[in-house]
């Protein structure tokens, strides 16, 4: 990518910051948010884990990537994807040509030490061994968030504050 990116997306495991981190972007740069998952549930009328529940994950990835190209079609805007956005090609593809793709990561009890200190329902953290879970999701999404990320952050030492303004430290340097 060259100059100023318009789009900036986050990619992740689940925990890794990318909601609040994109909110405080957005807000420090004056752009337009957009959470793939909040659109998915606000397209569908359901949660998430109903919506997998209901028609399966199938049926979620599909509105996914819809949320996704919605997501891209505005600028500038700072984009909080899913964890599993990246399963799908095509989404990678998008990802890869149209935003500067930041994948924030932190190790997995990081991961769930800060998912379970929210509220809303977290599907991967039901049952006896979230991490093993969260450690296999990894292993499987590793390979597609290195083929689109621009830049990698580990987030564990820092605060989402502090990983908003290292990705905009990046981008001014980009402009010059």
């Amino acid at each position: 990518m060259t100059g100023i990116p318009e789009r900036i997306a986050l990619v992740g495991l689940s925990g890794s910051g990318k909601s609040t981190v994109a909110r405080l972007l957005a807000g420090r740069l004056g752009w337009h948010m957009c959470d793939t998952d909040a659109m998915v549930e606000q397209m569908t009328g359901r949660s998430i884990p109903a919506l997998f529940a209901e028609e399966g994950e199938a049926a979620f990835r599909e509105c996914e990537a819809a949320a996704l190209a919605a997501a891209l079609a505005r600028t500038p805007v700072v984009i909080a994807t899913g964890g599993g956005i990246v399963v799908r090609e095509s989404n990678r593809v998008l990802l890869k040509d149209q935003a500067l793709v930041v994948w924030l990561d932190a190790p997995t009890a990081v991961l769930i030490a800060r998912l379970r200190t929210h509220e809303e329902e977290r599907p991967l953290l039901a049952g006896d061994d979230p991490a093993a879970r969260l450690e296999a999701l990894r292993a499987a999404r590793l390979p597609f968030y290195r083929q689109v990320a621009h830049l990698i952050l580990d987030t564990s030492q820092m605060s989402p504050l502090q990983v908003a303004e290292r990705i905009i430290a990046v981008v001014t340097r980009t402009e010059n």
